[in-house]
Parts: C-alpha cells; sequence; structure tokens
C-alpha cells in the first residue's frame, strides 16, 4: 500500500535532469564550464585483444609449467627405473660367473 502511495506522490514525468553539484557551481561563479581532458577510450577491438594476448599468456604460462613439472616426474621415475635394471643386471652377471666358475671346477673333476 505504501509504494502505491509514493509512487502517486512522484511521478516519473515530473523528474529533473540535474548536473553534479562542482558543474553547477563553475558554471554560476565563472560563466563556462571546465575543459575536462579529452579521454581516449578504450575500444572493444583494443580491449579485446589485450585481454585475449593476456589469458593466452597466462593459460601458456599455466601449460608450459605443468609440463615441465610433468616432465621432471617421468624423468625421475625413468632415472630410477634404470638404475633398477642396472642393478638387476649387475646381480644377473655376478651369478653368471659364478655359475660358470661352478661349471669350470665341475669339468677339472671330471678330467
Amino acid at each position: 500500500m505504501a509504494s502505491r502511495i509514493l509512487s502517486r506522490a512522484v511521478p516519473a514525468a515530473a523528474r529533473n535532469f540535474g548536473t553534479s553539484m562542482a558543474r553547477r557551481d563553475a558554471v554560476a561563479v565563472g560563466g563556462a564550464a571546465p575543459v575536462l581532458p579529452a579521454r581516449k577510450p578504450v575500444g572493444a577491438l583494443r580491449g579485446g585483444l589485450f585481454g585475449f594476448f593476456l589469458g593466452s599468456s597466462l593459460a601458456g604460462g599455466a601449460v608450459y609449467y605443468y609440463a615441465i613439472q610433468d616432465y621432471k616426474a617421468s624423468n625421475q621415475l625413468l632415472t630410477e627405473d634404470i638404475y633398477a635394471l642396472q642393478g638387476a643386471v649387475d646381480r644377473l652377471s655376478k651369478y653368471l660367473v659364478a655359475l660358470e666358475d661352478k661349471m669350470e671346477a665341475l669339468e677339472k673333476r671330471r678330467k
């Protein structure tokens, strides 16, 4: 009910278009409005390109960081596997040398 009363009290057509206090005072004192510095508008094309390049750079940096971390992790796993393989080959080599020595010892006993 109160909103209906307020909407009837101030009709939309009765509103005045006004200016800011600073501009009104400047017109009253000097008679002419002060000249505002011309602002160069940031166009949609220039702003869009800047946003695109900024977003692309950030995304590229994130992908590069992820790829480097993934490369380091896989390289470390590969290095560990190579060391494990090298240890297995060394154990096998020692076992074969010991087996060959036993075979030579058996052949010497037979002769």
